[in-house]
């Protein structure tokens, strides 16, 4: 199954930024878990910076074959419309991932925009929520 993960802006400074709430692996070591855990996936992995880098993605990734997709939208997922209406847009199955708790964040970050275009959100587990959600994503898919 393909499936393509998306990591949105700051995310290239895991491992660097905020160990307390973001854990100490970088975006690198991350994403090679992920393909050590699964390793009958094909992956895609993805981090932009940029709104527009972020909804391409999304807006391509059934046509691009994937079967679904898991997001971290980073600091958008608080005031990005744009990004979640290419969320509702795309017609696979999606799940939003937070390394953090969000629960227990700034008043600011209890808003989860995008998440309401996702079949859920997973917030709070570190890296193992990516892995949570690819399972998930099993399971809505059907394999």
């Amino acid at each position: 199954m393909k499936i393509l993960i998306i990591n949105g802006p700051n995310l290239n400074l895991l491992g660097k930024r905020d160990p307390v709430q973001y854990g100490n692996l970088t975006l690198k070591k991350i994403n090679a878990l992920i393909s050590e855990k699964f390793p009958l996936h094909e992956f895609t992995f993805i981090q932009s910076n940029h709104e527009g880098g972020i909804i391409d993605a999304i807006q391509d990734a059934a046509s691009n074959g994937f079967a679904g997709i898991v997001i971290n939208p980073g600091g958008y997922s608080h005031s990005s419309v744009a990004i979640r209406d290419a969320l509702e847009t795309v017609k696979i199955p999606k799940v939003e991932v937070h390394l953090s708790n969000l629960a227990k964040r700034e008043d600011f970050r209890q808003k989860n925009i995008t998440a309401t275009a996702t079949n859920g959100y997973l917030s709070g587990f570190g890296e193992k929520g990516y892995f949570a959600a690819i399972f998930l994503l099993e399971e809505l898919i059907g394999t």
